[in-house]
């Protein structure tokens, strides 16, 4: 069941309806019993594999929360997390190991291939439920002890496909001091799911459509320009089918009186890669951060240990997005952008902007988009291709049809005039009619270019 389906919308009134209208006690049984057949609607069968990654989470919390310093309390940790990664490592890795495995032993690449199926949205609850269970550890979260919250926290379904990772503390604040959504909420969470629903249908997938084509058979479409169009076309169908995924399930939320942080803030806007992986997907680059980086060491021994951790930093998280030495390699590159920034003395820029700043935005959405080839391309072989035709070959022609350049530098334009001041988040202030106008050109925009017969699902859904 996809965010962007009529199915998904007659759920979500459902939801909302006996939300609301039933006692307080019985809410958050009711967002849970919406939250396992949300996810049933996949697969049913994979419900068991959330109950028993919750169950044992939910019972490290406890023990952790019980017992003092020592050999106990570390093996109560590791055990959790030894679960969670076992289970995210078998699923997600298993096939990827043992075809390597097999090339190394010069045997079939699918000798030791098994017909695992990737659990839907399984990296995102597997990362929420880690940095739990690690809080209660380190003192940070008070443990969680009614086993109904905690499962509602793993499977809270408006982000449980494809995030944003929510931490422990924000969610229970919420679920334990609950309060209905005011008017200026709920006209924000209404904004932000038509406005996600944009992103997706009416942005994302016509997007969509030139990096399938150009990917498909990127040797049928010759000359770096037509290259470049096709890279650019997906650099701007992942940040609009991602951020609309965002956009919608924090708006989803906020219609049931939760509050989910921001994920993105402008990414493409960024002067440098530091501050890009600042914008870009939020949730996860904290994540990294928290409880990779700076237990490596972060920047507390030297420049070498800095890079170092820099560099494992962003390859285990390359790795975290999928099971193929592409996504290593993606790793590795913006890992290498992020030590060179560093070397240089290159800081995350939030001053104002320069007259040099609009040329270093767009040589960072080069090395981005750059890097995006290896996020797409179905195997390295057609990355290699992809990035040489990037570089060489004839002038060739771009793919784009005239009205999808003007559609780019219009959201070119939002996004900077966002930048500048801030109208979207406004918008629930603004009159009545001002607000109004707004939900009707989005509206208005998904019927005229957005609804087709068949729903594309999100770039993160295989995650």
């Amino acid at each position: 069941m996809l965010f962007h389906t009529p199915q998904f919308f007659l759920f979500l009134v459902v939801v909302l309806l006996l939300f609301y209208t039933a006692p307080r006690a019985w809410r958050r049984w009711i967002l849970l019993a919406a939250s396992y057949f949300f996810y049933m609607c996949w697969n049913a069968k994979f419900i068991l594999l959330i109950i028993v990654l919750t169950a044992i989470d939910f019972t490290a919390g406890i023990w952790l929360a019980r017992l003092a310093a020592g050999r106990k309390r570390k093996a109560a940790l590791i055990m959790s997390l030894s679960a969670n990664l076992g289970f995210l490592g078998f699923f997600k890795y298993y096939n990827f190991m043992a075809a390597n495995v097999a090339t190394l032993l010069g045997m079939p690449i699918h000798a030791f291939a098994l017909n695992i199926i990737l659990p839907m949205g399984i990296s995102f609850h597997t990362f929420q439920s880690m940095s739990y269970v690690i809080d209660v550890y380190r003192g940070e979260q008070q443990p969680i002890t009614d086993p109904v919250d905690y499962a509602l926290y793993i499977s809270f379904f408006p982000q449980l496909v494809a995030g944003p990772i929510v931490r422990a503390r924000h969610f229970f604040a919420d679920l334990y001091h609950w309060r209905a959504p005011d008017s200026q909420e709920q006209l924000r969470g209404v904004l932000l799911v038509v406005f996600g629903l944009l992103k997706k249908l009416a942005i994302a997938d016509q997007f969509a459509r030139l990096a399938d084509q150009f990917f498909s058979k990127p040797a049928a479409y010759p000359g770096w320009l037509a290259a470049w169009s096709g890279v650019v076309a997906f650099s701007i169908q992942i940040f609009f089918d991602f951020s609309g995924y965002t956009d919608m399930a924090i708006g989803l939320a906020q219609l049931l009186g939760f509050h989910f942080p921001d994920n993105f803030r402008r990414p493409y806007l960024s002067r440098g890669i530091t501050e890009f992986w600042r914008r870009w997907h939020i949730s996860l680059s904290t994540w990294l951060r928290d409880y990779l980086y700076i237990p490596l060491g972060g920047n507390r021994h030297g420049r070498w240990q800095t890079y170092r951790n820099l560099m494992l930093t962003m390859l285990l998280g390359g790795l975290w997005h999928g099971a193929s030495w592409n996504f290593v390699i993606w790793g590795g590159y913006h890992g290498a952008l992020l030590s060179f920034e560093r070397a240089l003395g290159i800081k995350d820029d939030r001053r104002a902007w320069r007259l040099v700043d609009p040329l270093r935005a767009a040589l960072t959405f080069a090395l981005v988009s750059i890097s995006w080839v290896f996020f797409r391309a179905a195997t390295l072989r057609d990355s290699i291709t992809v990035l040489g035709r990037l570089f060489s070959g004839p002038h060739g022609h771009i793919i784009w049809p005239h009205w999808m350049l003007w559609y780019a530098v219009l959201a070119l334009l939002l996004a900077a005039w966002e930048e500048r001041s801030g109208w979207f988040e406004r918008l629930p202030d603004a009159p009545a009619w001002a607000y109004a106008a707004a939900i009707a050109l989005c509206l208005f925009c998904l019927e005229l270019i957005g609804f087709t017969d068949h729903a594309v699902p999100f770039v993160y859904f295989q995650f």
